[in-house]
């Protein structure tokens, strides 16, 4: 995935639609784009942060008993019923990207439909969450033929509903692919490389506004 953060509105469509089409009805899931966060040259950007779906990633390293694994298109994915609660991928994870269920969320969720139908099995109390670009709709559209990143039933809810088209996704084992056409055509940056975790996210850096 690649997120330009020079286009990003900060109008939490990605967040909300993320919540409806995952059926997380309440805030662990969130990401930081809420509030604006300044440049030291004083531009104003939303600094959006899903799971990084690192090369290196140790959430993988430290799962004492595989429930998270590294997929072979990259995506970094979980085994619910494999997981036994002991949190040791959400310390290990250097971005703060995986939430702990502390108890069995019985609400309804507000985000379902206005923003979308719920295309997967509520998690229960005692795991980890975590987001997985939507696998589900890659599996199930990568059956049917579809392109991840180019057909929007194989393609992440948030990048479907970005109205600026902020997020750009494909395989970036292909170099044809949306993303990886994108990030030879555009400057960007991962977050914190010097950890050594490869992630496979990729930002566009947000332009000094024009005074």
């Amino acid at each position: 995935m690649a997120i330009d953060l020079s286009k990003c509105i900060g109008c939490q469509y990605c967040l909300w639609a993320c919540q409806a089409t995952n059926d997380v009805p309440d805030d662990e899931m969130r990401w930081n784009v809420g509030h604006p966060e300044r440049t030291e040259s004083g531009t104003d950007f939303f600094m959006t942060r899903p799971c990084l779906h690192c090369a290196e990633a140790p959430c993988v390293k430290v799962c004492p008993v595989g429930a998270t694994w590294k997929r072979k298109d990259g995506i970094v994915t979980m085994d619910y019923k494999r997981c036994i609660g002991c949190r040791y991928c959400e310390v290990a994870c250097p971005y703060d990207v995986r939430r702990f269920n502390w108890q069995v969320s019985i609400k309804e969720n507000p985000y379902q439909p206005t923003w979308g139908s719920a295309e997967v099995e509520r998690r229960s109390r005692g795991v980890v969450e975590k987001c997985t670009f939507c696998s589900h709709r890659i599996d199930r559209g990568l059956a049917q033929g579809l392109t991840p990143g180019v057909d929007r039933e194989a393609t992440p809810a948030c990048v479907n509903i970005c109205p600026v088209n902020a997020r750009v996704f494909g395989d970036h084992n292909d170099p044809q692919s949306p993303v990886s056409v994108f990030v030879q055509n555009n400057e960007t940056f991962r977050l914190r490389e010097d950890f050594g975790t490869e992630p496979n996210v990729h930002y566009v850096r947000p332009e000094k506004e024009e005074v």
